[in-house]
């Protein structure tokens, strides 16, 4: 019996996740005209012993040293990364990691599109046996059935060489250079990753006691700063884009590859570089992730200060209020008219006396919505009240 896959089948299936975060981006082009993707529209190689790369931008505290760029989480609120600069539409990415071991810590190596398409390795310190692959299409998370584990001992005692492979057919996830997982867009339909992707790489604590507790769950439980620093460290990084070009723009809002353009070059016009041939049939992977999801946040969160809703899921929704203006026909009960037409006050018996006391604030929000019946009375007693001063005005004017 393999105990520690049962162990991990059941945090993640037993994970209905409540999360309380998405990713959000600076420019959803989706949503509204943003400026070109900058390309990286060729192969580089990137030798993170040696030091930082400035086509590499830092977020938190990363450091260099001879195992390559360390991502601690050492405290609360720790979440070092690093993010590159440009972008690549369809590609191929070899990371050469080592991931942290912990409680609660998650390492992650992420494609993630400005409209939010990606393509995740996603290691939890609470096991280091096995390793998940996940994708996302435009953001949407209404189920989370796309994600799988794969067998990966010693990934926190080793370095080990994680691959994607990303062509507008197919992408395909390796370890050392076997093929452990494969999805085809066929399969996936409109939740196919098919954007201009930029590359994230860092750790953070799913297990921090501040975050929604399906989330913590998912990561395997509550971080424990005390016994840290926990550290994953990416040695190195091969890139190779399939377009060329100098930058990707979206021509329309339909997310779709085949709306994207290039400046200076074509998409696809480095598809001669593609490594890895079309697989006609996935590997079984481990174990399927059913219901837990990989929460938006820690390395998936984007850089910009957008605050996220508290409440999931969050559906903006059009509001149901309108403005009308009510109209009085009628006399306020207690008034009449005279012989003379002229009006009468209510006799003092009548007249509607307040308190000398408001509730207080606190306990006013404290009741329950009105009934609609109530809440149109609430709107109709200001226009009473105009009513009544008008008439009390029209009465003083006469005497």
């Amino acid at each position: 019996m393999r105990l520690p896959l049962l162990g991990v089948a059941v945090g993640l299936l037993s994970s209905s996740a409540i999360v309380t975060a998405q990713t959000f981006t600076d420019c959803n082009p989706l949503q509204t005209t943003c400026p070109p993707d900058p390309a990286l529209g060729r192969s580089v190689t990137y030798d993170f012993s040696q030091g930082p790369s400035a086509d590499f931008k830092p977020v938190g505290n990363p450091t260099y040293d001879s195992n390559g760029v360390a991502f601690s989480v050492a405290k609360q609120g720790d979440a070092p990364l690093i993010q590159s600069n440009w972008y690549m539409m369809f590609g191929h990415v070899e990371f050469v990691i080592k991931t942290a071991p912990g409680t609660g810590i998650v390492s992650s190596a992420v494609l993630q599109s400005d409209d939010l398409d990606e393509i995740d390795w996603e290691w939890l310190g609470v096991n280091n046996l096995y390793v998940q692959t996940n994708y996302f299409g435009k953001g949407n998370t209404g189920s989370y059935n796309r994600g799988a584990a794969h067998d990966n001992a010693g990934n926190q005692d080793a370095f080990h060489t994680y691959t994607i492979d990303w062509t507008s057919t197919q992408i395909v996830w390796q370890i050392d250079g076997k093929t452990v997982r494969v999805l085809t867009a066929e399969s996936a339909g409109e939740h196919y990753p098919q954007s201009p992707m930029m590359v994230k790489v860092g750790v953070w604590a799913g297990g921090d006691p501040r975050n929604a507790p399906g989330t913590i769950q998912w990561a395997g439980g509550q971080t424990d700063y005390s016994a840290g620093p926990y550290t994953m460290y990416l040695k190195s990084l091969v890139a190779t884009d399939y377009s060329t070009g100098k930058s990707y723009t979206y021509s329309d809002m339909s997310g779709t590859w085949q709306s994207i353009t290039s400046e200076g070059g074509q998409i696809n016009g480095n598809s001669g570089a593609e490594s890895i041939s079309t697989v006609e049939s996935a590997p079984p992977v481990t174990a399927t992730i059913n219901s837990a999801p990989i929460p938006f946040s820690g390395t998936h969160r984007e850089t910009s200060s957008f605050v996220t809703p508290s409440i999931w899921p969050w559906v903006p929704k059009p509001t149901t209020l309108s403005s009308s203006v009510a109209k009085q026909t009628t006399l306020p009960s207690g008034w009449t008219f005279s012989g003379s037409r002229q009006v009468q006050p209510p006799n003092a018996a009548s007249i509607i006396t307040f308190g000398s006391t408001l509730p207080s604030f606190s306990a006013s929000i404290a009741r329950a919505a009105p009934t609609v019946a109530a809440a149109n009375d609430l709107l109709e007693a200001p226009v009473r009240m105009g009513v009544l001063c008008a008439l009390l005005g029209g009465l003083m004017a006469i005497f």
